[in-house]
């Protein structure tokens, strides 16, 4: 997603965190409505809803289900908030290859995790699993089990130079290939 788009989605989480939060605490007396409406014209607006809405907002229950319904939105816009805020490393689900016009060549995550793995097991690795991150070029972090009395740097460094040949030879774009041996493969 673009840049654009995201700020587009960051701006309407926002107001779908703030005004429902601003409205529950007007509802609840803890803000003063007088002072709310001063500076938003809120009121303007509920009037002009006037005819959709003929609810009497004086009772209990109606009170309870427009706090409950504000509660809900608030918690949807703060999913979208931190869903669009993500902490750590951007996980990659696909990349484009070649954006040739008419020829363009796009390959998922799940492709680019399996060709990893089965290079790492041909370099020597008993066992692999393969995380990818980053956007655009990938950064591949390769987890292996080691045979039993195998050599734990040579074969973090040939599974290194395998998985980077094995994404480069299929234009792959790779930023850094990061392998850890976590043992043997027998336990």
């Amino acid at each position: 997603m673009n840049a654009f788009n995201r700020l587009i989605l960051l701006m309407v989480a926002l107001l779908l965190l703030a005004v429902p939060a601003a409205l529950l605490l007007v509802n609840f007396g803890v803000l003063p409505a007088e002072a709310v409406d001063r500076y938003t014209g809120y009121r303007a607006g509920l009037e002009a809803l006037g005819g959709a809405l003929r609810a009497d907002l004086s009772s209990w229950q109606a009170r309870l289900a427009l706090g409950a319904a504000g509660v809900v939105l608030a918690l949807l816009a703060l999913i979208l908030l931190l869903r669009e805020l993500t902490l750590g490393r951007r996980i990659a689900r696909r990349t484009v290859i070649d954006d040739t016009p008419g020829a363009e060549t796009a390959i998922t995550a799940r492709a680019v995790r399996a060709l990893a793995e089965a290079a790492s097991r041909e370099a020597g690795a008993a066992d692999a699993s393969v995380s990818l991150s980053g956007s655009g070029r990938y950064l591949v972090e390769c987890r292996l089990d080691a045979p039993e009395g195998s050599n734990y740097t040579a074969l973090a460094s040939r599974a290194r130079e395998n998985v980077r040949k094995a994404l480069e030879s299929q234009r792959i774009p790779v930023r850094d290939v990061e392998v850890t041996v976590r043992g043997t493969a027998g336990r």
